[in-house]
């Protein structure tokens, strides 16, 4: 759409920065919290008759006027009945002030010539218009208008019909021929001048939806008998939304209608469900789990087997109840046969509704097929590669992986600081998909063990929702054939007490959890009888000096002291070190992983073949640092 009509003004105020999220929750711009609360990913809309700011007290004020749309905090609202440097107005721009109050843009369309200004309609929305046209409307007392402004995600229109009876039948059948051109989403706000029952009504309510309640009625504001005041939604082509909320407000003295909103969720192609590829984690001999991310709720399920003809569908059930309306999708798989190729794909149905007896959905994404091996229990063979400390520096991770993507491997550590300082989701999700991406993560399982950064940050607390724990704990065991891994988690690198931790830590205990877990584990039989055992947490016990603080340091050595693991792999000093058998007191070797920048970082591979676990560690040149077999 172009602008070509004359009558059109656009206001931009750039006083304050406004950050527009299309469907996230908005808070009012002058700091408070909205008195209606938005759900998340709606578009919420709302239309007033505001009889130029001028109430049924008969004082005109502005500032009314605007607190009412801060109150309900718009993402874009439908207004009539508006002066426009009339005498009236004291010459004054009246949605120029109302945009001014309460910081949105603004688009006036004028409908008449008055008192040497216009008189019109407008919408102020928060989010910047990208085209704006004005339609005339036929009005026989005075001439009318249909303005259409376009956004990214949707258009809003904003009318006000005349009060004849056949104009307003004319007017509706000229909206639905400007509709039939609406490639997006599309709304209609105003005040029609017409009852629910009316010829004009049931005309519009042919190609478009009415979206509030029409017993909620608008006018009188004072004593409301009945609605003429109307939102309406257009669908192009398969395009699906759900109301979630529709109000109209109690405000019986600024304006003679009564304003009304509604909260939409529209939506999302397919091509725009997934927001990561499945990953898989926690891997075991007979289960496995595949976890994936939404960018909107939704309810999913997947399909596998040893076959690709003969799959069928596994859920994630709690207490009877199928876990949904989710964009965090998490499902284990269980009783599977050890050592076998299984096949799946994912699925993912929006839900844009989910009432207690009515559930609402949009379309339906579908991943390709992936595979994925169970661990063997008779194998003596595997590849397992080992990252440490990458800090989310993508480059960099991109030149280690270089050296190990064309190496077959079975299973990838993350050993701590990989994904550094926790402080949102989107922080986190974002580095485990592009992560998981590179490794193919779809295909092969992915274990994260926690350094110290992964415990700092407002969604550390919550890091172990976007990953799979072993058995309930950031520690544990688990066997690769006849090789045992045993994985700790030392938490943070300073004392509890210090005062970067605000009293919120108590990593003390959970060392001495981990202590409990490490004597059962040493004379377990699994332990016992594996031909080899590999050690991996991030914080090293051997290598710090006898300066630094060591957090497991005193509640580990005299264990590990007993314990003939083949080798232990750390991090945390971004600086690689070999450390033999014996030279600290260590009766295993240690190999410490580098840090965060080029000159410094390491990649380690650790294979074993037959009888022999080999260790290679390169740096980002490609240049090995260290092949030993242990």
């Amino acid at each position: 759409m172009r602008n070509n009509n004359n009558y059109i003004m656009k206001t931009f105020y750039l006083k304050s920065l406004l950050c527009v999220c299309f469907g996230a929750l908005i808070l009012n711009l002058s700091g408070q919290t909205p008195v209606y609360p938005q759900p998340e990913n709606t578009l919420r809309l709302m239309s007033y008759n505001i009889r130029n700011a001028r109430g049924l007290d008969e004082v005109t004020d502005y500032e009314r006027i605007a607190d009412i749309i801060r109150n309900v905090s718009p993402d874009v609202v439908a207004l009539q009945e508006i002066d426009s440097l009339t005498e009236r107005s004291g010459r004054v721009d009246v949605l120029a002030i109302l945009g001014d109050l309460v910081k949105m843009y603004s688009v006036y369309g004028a409908s008449i010539d008055y008192q040497g200004g216009k008189y019109g309609i407008g919408i102020l929305s928060k989010e910047k218009p990208l085209s704006w046209k004005r339609v005339p409307l036929p009005g026989r007392e005075e001439a009318r208008s249909l303005l259409i402004v376009e956004f990214k995600n949707y258009i809003y229109c904003c009318t006000h019909f005349s009060l004849n009876v056949e104009d307003r039948l004319t007017s509706a059948m000229i909206l639905n021929d400007e509709a039939k051109s609406f490639k997006k989403p599309a709304f209609v706000a105003g005040d029609f001048n017409d009852k629910p029952e009316s010829t004009a009504i049931i005309e519009l309510q042919g190609p478009w939806k009415m979206l509030n309640n029409p017993k909620q009625f608008t006018i009188p504001a004072n004593k409301p008998k009945e609605t003429i005041d109307y939102i309406f939604a257009y669908k192009p082509g398969n395009t699906s939304y759900s109301v979630l909320r529709r109000s109209v407000l109690n405000e019986p003295v600024a304006s003679d209608h009564l304003p009304l909103f509604v909260d939409v969720r529209l939506s999302v192609g397919k091509s725009e469900i997934f927001r990561t590829n499945p990953y898989l984690q926690d891997p075991a001999t007979d289960a496995m789990t595949v976890m994936w991310h939404t960018n909107v709720p939704c309810y999913s399920w997947l399909e596998y087997g040893t076959d690709t003809l003969n799959m069928r569908r596994a859920r994630t059930y709690i207490e009877g109840e199928v876990i949904a309306n989710t964009k965090l999708n998490k499902i284990r798989l269980t009783g599977l046969t050890p050592g076998t190729k299984y096949y799946y794909r994912i699925h993912s149905r929006e839900i844009t509704y989910y009432g207690p007896y009515l559930k609402e959905f949009g379309e339906t994404a579908s991943s390709g097929i992936a595979s994925f091996r169970t661990l063997d229990d008779k194998t003596t063979d595997f590849t397992a590669v080992i990252f440490n400390d990458i800090h989310d520096k993508y480059p960099l991770f991109d030149k280690l992986y270089a050296h190990v993507k064309n190496i077959p491997y079975d299973i990838v550590f993350f050993n701590g600081d990989c994904i550094a300082d926790v402080q949102t989701e989107d922080v986190a999700l974002n580095s485990i998909h592009y992560y998981g991406s590179k490794i193919g993560a779809d295909k092969v399982p992915s274990i994260y063990l926690r350094g110290n950064h992964e415990t700092r940050g407002g969604y550390s607390m919550f890091l172990w929702n976007l990953l799979e724990r072993m058995g309930g704990h950031s520690y544990g065991a688990f066997n690769i054939g006849d090789t045992r891994f045993v994985l700790l988690d030392c938490g943070e690198d300073k004392p509890d007490e210090h005062p970067v931790y605000y009293d919120l830590n108590d990593f003390t205990q959970h060392r001495k959890d981990q202590a409990e877990f490490l004597k059962k584990e040493i004379v377990s039989k699994e332990f016992k009888s594996a031909k080899k055992k590999v050690l991996i947490h991030h914080i090293p016990v051997y290598g710090m000096g006898e300066e630094s603080y060591v957090p497991c340091r005193d509640l580990w050595e005299n264990i590990l002291s007993k314990a003939d693991f083949s080798v232990c792999l750390n991090g945390h000093t971004h600086t690689y070190n070999y450390i033999p058998k014996g030279k600290e007191g260590n009766i295993f070797p240690v190999i410490i992983g580098g840090g965060s920048d080029e000159k410094s970082a390491t990649v380690a591979i650790l294979k074993k073949t037959g009888k022999v676990l080999n260790l290679k560690v390169l740096n980002v040149a490609g240049e090995i640092l260290l092949d030993s077999d242990l």
